[in-house]
């Protein structure tokens, strides 16, 4: 009986040392992916400021790869600055918040959608509510979106990925936030540019 305790024992603290070493490496490729964010909007050569709805051209020719660093994405409720790469395969949501290749940049008039892991970059996501703001820094300026809805959708519900005929960054999770698994919803908010004052 002693043994089989030991054993437990063992493996638990096994577990613990590979859950710690993944937790560990997934932080550091999410700092260096904002180190490289950062430096790719300041950088730019292009003269930044905050863009007001419906003022902007978009830069046709901007481009990114797979899995690479081009924005930051703040959440000032949630007092976080996070990575935005390109892509939302699993290596590209490992580095930051992913950005879906088939939809648009800020600027660009329509769905702009960005995907994060709940356990990861989007940890106290619960906490948003209507009325909060996403800030995202482009390396041509910086566009400021405010939460006006939200909603739970089945893991394999496609419809939210749409043309929606006006710019909405639509930012989603795994839900719910605490399950343990894999997740079987999605927690989606459209949040809608602020128009300077």
């Amino acid at each position: 009986m002693r043994r089989i305790g030991n054993l437990l024992l063992l493996v638990g603290i096994i577990c613990i040392f590979i859950y710690g070493y993944q937790i560990s490496s997934l932080e550091q490729k999410q700092d260096t992916a904002l180190v490289e964010a950062t430096q790719k909007i300041e950088h730019e050569d292009k003269p930044k400021e905050v863009i007001e709805a419906g003022n902007f051209s978009p830069h046709d020719n901007f481009f990114v790869n797979a899995g690479e660093a081009f924005a930051t994405l703040e959440i000032p409720k949630l007092d976080k600055q996070l990575p935005v790469v390109g892509g939302t395969d699993p290596d590209s949501l490992d580095r930051g918040v992913g950005h879906l290749s088939n939809s648009v940049f800020p600027g660009q008039g329509e769905q702009i959608l960005l995907s994060g892991h709940r356990d990861t970059v989007f940890r106290d996501f619960g906490e948003l509510e209507i009325g909060d703001q996403f800030v995202v820094n482009m390396p041509y300026g910086t566009f400021i979106y405010e939460i006006r809805e939200t909603e739970i959708v089945p893991e394999d519900d496609t419809s939210v990925i749409r043309d929606m005929g006006e710019e909405v960054l639509v930012v989603t999770t795994c839900y719910p936030f605490h399950y343990i698994g894999g997740a079987p919803e999605r927690f989606v908010t459209y949040a809608y540019p602020v128009e300077n004052n």
